[in-house]
């Protein structure tokens, strides 16, 4: 039995996004737990995950956020497909590899199979890395990876058995997928990507708090620095214990910083898929074609008028320096 779980803060989100998805994918006998958010995410989801544990046929928890719709209709093949192997800790839809800290997004991402859809500027979609199947960059594939982004993470039987989120590091919200997928990795279980489905209904501002993202951003780091290969490591080298602290707070403020640098490219991208819109549906309307001759005769007319008035000026007149043409 595939189990799905969802910590909801907005039910009206929670019903056109993540519920019709989990009504697509959800089989006869799976179970949907749908919660409202205790606290943190960190807590909402171990309280999720406590529901299920002891379940003797649980075969996976897949737990969504109320934004995050699957459209799927072969999602629990496919996890089961990834699942056969025994040492799989955890599944998502997005994950990179070479990561150092909770912007995961500044390694290498393989895999990436989710569209963005958001409502500003008229709304839209922004399709990510391996998201179609045509002209896939070579690099991509799914399989092993480093850590996943959290908005869908499917959880083995082993992981619901022995891995819980670490609600000590004090976050709302960030940070919870990689540190639960560095829990895996440092059991000795493996994160993996596969082509799911996934539509992430969500606004163009990625970050509401920078300050709250800079926060779980150093303890996520300082927990981890030393425990796992390069998470935590500045890029610059080693560095001294009297300034690690206000290096790892640069690390973190830059960290924010391209991340706001992200949305706004998402926003001016989103707003000129706006205009473009609105530029075509004006080209196509019928009044634009209907009076495409008065415009075109209009536009002849005004060629024959300053080309008469080029040879008036050519004759004796001069531009004043006001635009006026006055007569020598």
């Amino acid at each position: 039995m595939i189990a799905f779980g969802c910590s909801i803060t907005a039910p009206d989100v929670y019903a056109r996004c993540a519920e019709r998805g989990l009504r697509l994918v959800a089989e006869p006998d799976s179970e949907i737990i749908a919660n409202a958010a205790a606290g943190s995410l960190f807590r909402s989801y171990n309280l999720l995950i406590n529901t299920v544990a002891d379940r003797d046929d649980l075969e996976a928890l897949v737990l969504v956020h109320q934004d995050s719709e699957i459209i799927d209709p072969d999602f629990c093949k496919k996890l089961r497909d990834v699942l056969r192997e025994p040492d799989v800790g955890v599944v998502g839809c997005v994950g990179a590899i070479d990561v150092r800290s909770i912007a995961w997004w500044e390694g290498s991402v393989t895999w990436a199979s989710f569209i963005h859809r958001y409502t500003e500027f008229g709304g839209g979609d922004l399709p990510s890395l391996t998201w179609g199947s045509e002209n896939l960059p070579a690099y991509a594939r799914t399989g092993e990876v480093e850590t996943l982004d959290g908005f869908v993470l499917a959880l083995s039987p082993w992981a619901v058995k022995n891995i819980r989120f670490d609600e000590g590091l004090g976050s709302q919200i960030h940070g919870y997928d990689l540190d639960f997928c560095l829990q895996v990795r440092e059991a000795g279980n493996r994160v993996m990507t596969a082509d799911f489905k996934v539509v992430h209904h969500h606004s163009l501002q990625l970050v509401s708090d920078p300050d709250v993202w800079i926060n779980a951003h150093i303890k996520i780091a300082d927990k981890w620095e030393g425990r796992m290969p390069g998470i935590g490591q500045p890029n610059w080298g080693p560095a001294a214990e009297d300034w690690k602290t206000r290096a790892r707070q640069a690390e973190a403020e830059a960290g924010a910083t391209r991340l706001q640098r992200v949305s706004c490219e998402l926003q001016a991208e989103a707003r000129e898929r706006q205009l473009q819109a609105e530029l075509d549906e004006v080209l196509n309307s019928t009044s634009w074609k209907l009076t495409e001759p008065l415009r075109r005769a209009n536009a002849a007319l005004r060629s024959r008028r300053n080309g008469r008035a080029a040879r008036s000026d050519s004759n004796g007149s001069s531009v004043g320096a006001r635009g006026i043409s006055t007569r020598r």
